[in-house]
């Protein structure tokens, strides 16, 4: 049985329990996507059951849970529980922060990408105006519930999803991580029980050290983003259509590297490493021709400060520091498909 993890976010302690098999909390209602309640649902109480996909993650989702919870009439000492992916961990986090100005959250992550990122940190969010996350809160979950088999479940390209997040962590705080990932593909792709554990634990590690230090993302925990402001760019400009989350955060990463080698910052050898390793998972590194709006969605990224753009770029492994770019060399890094 893997070691259980215990970070403290934002003043709450968050519980991270890796279960042989699903294990569900007493909540007042669990939420679910219409692909989980088949998989999970069975048995459950009060189930709240939103679609599945990105285009779920909004205001309806959200109305949805919040009613439920108000026609129920449950208190705030309730607990409301999330299982699913990013989307349902997402959503379900944002309603319990809303609902009576709080109430208990545990979340139960299916996806490997959920296992890795969206379901510890605090983070919580649904798209806006055609904007990804671009409303939200921090709420952090009290347990997260972690049955690494549930992987087994997934379609390849959702379990490659949440590979693109495993390396971006491991470049940002764990070099052991990478090698693995390098050295250990077959048993990766063939969902080696052991293996997986393994990322998963070692990916929550690294993010559990840096919320547990910058929970509001007032300094390092801003590292967590490698990827991500291209990669939601993409998204954005794609509609959230042709790219899963980690392909386009994969890709992204890709695009900081080649901002990194403008600025003259990214060790050389490291960024043919990585452009390898993503490569060998079969992520698209190349530009997509055409796509003028890529510039303007960086330019609406929350992450910005002030006016300037802000940029995680990676110097080597464990070496990720943020940069203010201009919007030309931005936009040259879109355009460079220069990557040996």
């Amino acid at each position: 049985m893997t070691e259980d993890l215990s970070f403290i976010v934002d003043g709450v302690r968050s519980e991270v329990l890796f279960r042989r098999e699903p294990q569900w909390p007493e909540a007042a209602i669990t939420v679910y996507d219409s692909n989980t309640v088949r998989l999970f649902g069975a048995g459950s109480r009060n189930p709240v059951t939103i679609p599945a996909g990105e285009a779920a993650k909004g205001w309806p989702s959200v109305q949805s849970i919040l009613s439920h919870c108000a026609t129920l009439g449950i208190g705030r000492d309730a607990t409301i529980a999330g299982v699913g992916g990013g989307v349902v961990c997402d959503v379900t986090a944002f309603a319990a922060s809303l609902y009576m100005r709080g109430c208990g959250l545990v979340l139960i992550p299916t996806t490997l990408l959920a296992m890795v990122d969206a379901s510890l940190g605090g983070k919580t969010g649904i798209d806006f105006q055609g904007y990804k996350n671009m409303v939200g809160t921090f709420y952090p979950a009290s347990r997260i519930l972690i049955c690494a088999e549930s992987v087994r479940s997934l379609p390849e390209r959702e379990y490659l999803s949440g590979i693109a997040e495993v390396i971006k962590t491991a470049i940002i705080g764990d070099m052991d991580l990478l090698s693995l990932m390098e050295s250990g593909r077959e048993e990766v792709m063939s969902r080696d029980p052991v293996v997986v554990q393994e990322m998963i634990r070692r990916s929550l590690a690294v993010k559990g050290r840096i919320v547990e230090d910058d929970p509001r993302e007032s300094g390092q925990r801003a590292l967590l983003n490698l990827g991500h402001t291209f990669g939601h760019a993409l998204e954005t400009a794609t509609g959230f259509s042709g790219w899963t989350h980690g392909e386009a955060v994969a890709w992204g990463m890709g695009r900081a590297l080649a901002a990194g080698a403008k600025l003259g910052v990214t060790n050389s050898d490291f960024a043919g490493r990585v452009r390898s390793l993503l490569r060998k998972y079969g992520f698209r590194l190349t530009a997509p021709a055409g796509f003028d709006e890529l510039l303007p969605a960086i330019e609406r990224d929350k992450k910005r400060r002030g006016g300037a753009i802000r940029l995680v770029i990676p110097h080597d492994v464990g070496d990720v520091r943020v940069h203010e770019a201009a919007p030309e060399l931005i936009a040259e890094s879109l355009r460079d498909d220069e990557q040996p």
